[in-house]
């Protein structure tokens, strides 16, 4: 879905930005072989799945699955499918995971999905398939505990998933600059997320890295180009953007997270004016410490210099 520039506010603050999702709104999007979002999250799988697909011991992921795979079937049919003997079949994809046996359903159906999903250990196949399916990642979120027991994460922003797993929800935030409104709110959104209503927030950051994928143990570490000027920097830049929604369980009381990341050229992602000021007045008011742990500091002046251009109408 398209970025809501409203999310971005100023002065800017890490803060929860709960929104109700209204009845009805999809909350997965099917993907196809060729697009970026699917070719990295193959290459994740094949090669970094124990960094992607976690889970703590003892926890029974079944519920969670089971509602995230009646949310695929539900909102999109033609892509993904629960058969009554328990197999699922992505058929936009043209293959299937029965019991923990993959299968191709059609002639032509892309050869590296099967051989990835071989690859995996069997109890993970059936996930791994709906993580190739859809573009989104996915969390379990238990509302009692505020526990995070599961993750199927592919494109991290910055974090890594294996140093999450099992942990508190305030403990998974703790690293994040001025994080003192997440923390404190950490117990409260658990439950509020796991209870009858849908709920979605937007999170953006500006970026020198053009991935999908942005585990910090892949990144490349290197600062912004310190002879750029403001119009090279942003050629350079990118806005990356998370839509997180929350699918809730009947029972347990949990929640399926999930996370849908996109990156865009910071010059196509703003069409007019009005996107360039509230990103100038977001950035503008960021703290040090924020500013820091987005990687912002020493771009910060030229991108404000770029964005108060675009503001006033110029072409960047």
């Amino acid at each position: 879905m398209a970025f809501d520039f409203n999310a971005v506010s100023a002065p800017f603050r890490m803060q929860p930005g709960m929104r109700r999702l209204a009845p009805g709104t999809t909350q997965l999007t099917p993907i196809l072989p060729g697009q970026q979002v699917f070719s990295e999250k193959l290459e994740v799988l094949r090669l970094h799945p124990g960094q992607s697909l976690l889970t703590s011991p003892g926890f029974d992921s079944g519920p969670a699955l089971a509602a995230l795979f009646q949310q695929g079937e539900t909102e999109h049919p033609q892509a993904w499918r629960v058969a009554p003997d328990g197999s699922v079949h992505a058929l936009h994809l043209g293959w299937s995971v029965q019991g923990d046996q993959a299968t191709s359903m059609a002639n032509d159906a892309p050869q590296e999905i099967g051989d990835c999903l071989a690859a995996l250990p069997p109890e993970w196949r059936t996930t791994a398939l709906f993580c190739l399916a859809f573009a989104e990642d996915f969390a379990v979120i238990c509302g009692d505990t505020s526990i995070i027991p599961w993750l199927a994460v592919c494109l991290p922003s910055h974090w890594a998933p294996e140093e999450k797993i099992g942990r508190h929800f305030a403990e998974v935030h703790a690293p994040v600059a001025d994080n003192h409104l997440l923390i404190t709110a950490s117990d409260h959104l658990a439950r509020l997320v796991t209870g009858t209503d849908r709920w979605q927030r937007q999170v953006w950051t500006l970026t020198r890295h053009p991935s999908l994928h942005a585990h910090p143990a892949r990144l490349d570490a290197a600062d912004w180009p310190a002879e750029a000027d403001a119009d090279q920097l942003a050629a350079q830049a990118w806005l990356r953007t998370e839509h997180q929604t929350f699918i809730p369980l009947a029972s347990p009381r949990q929640a399926v997270f999930t996370i849908h990341v996109e990156v865009r050229p910071l010059a196509l992602a703003i069409t007019e004016p009005a996107q360039a000021r509230r990103l100038h007045d977001a950035l503008e008011t960021m703290t040090a410490s924020v500013l820091a742990y987005r990687s912002l500091t020493t771009a910060r002046d030229r991108l404000l210099a770029w964005l108060h251009a675009r503001s006033m109408g110029g072409a960047g």
